[in-house]
């Protein structure tokens, strides 16, 4: 590996360790299916898109909330602390089709049909709404040279 691509590749090391999420690959599920529960819960707080997810009657909300469940402990382990109720929300959540399983179906006259079966990728970020602000120094300001 060159020293370029060594060098991008630890710098995103280092921007995914201030990111909190969870990753959830082949999905037998359509991504298609999958895009309207994430659609459902993308924005809103993260214990309040638990109980909607639980509740809901589709049958990928159970992934999803299982999913969204391991984003809620990847930050409490990494932050050392407990999340509120109010405290986090789900700032982002991505779902790309994987692979895809071909079939063949008889049909009529010697011919056959494909069937794909679809599945997905999912990617689910949670984020605080109170970050941490940096106190910034102000007795080093030019501001009070007047």
């Amino acid at each position: 590996m060159g020293a370029r691509k060594r060098e991008s590749a630890e710098t995103r090391k280092e921007d995914l360790k201030s990111l909190y999420f969870a990753k959830l690959n082949d999905v037998p599920t359509s991504p298609r299916k999958m895009r309207l529960i994430a659609d459902m819960i993308r924005g809103m707080e993260a214990y309040r898109a638990l109980s909607v997810l639980k509740f809901s009657t589709k049958e990928a909300s159970i992934r999803m909330e299982k999913l969204l469940r391991s984003a809620i402990a990847n930050w409490e382990q990494k932050n050392e602390k407990k999340a509120d109720a109010g405290e986090l929300f789900v700032s982002q959540v991505y779902v790309d089709s994987a692979r895809m399983l071909k079939r063949l179906r008889t049909a009529p006259q010697g011919r056959g049909y494909r069937i794909r079966k679809r599945s997905n990728h999912i990617t689910l970020f949670v984020d605080s709404k109170n970050k941490e602000v940096e106190v910034v120094d102000s007795t080093n300001s030019n501001d009070n040279q007047n």
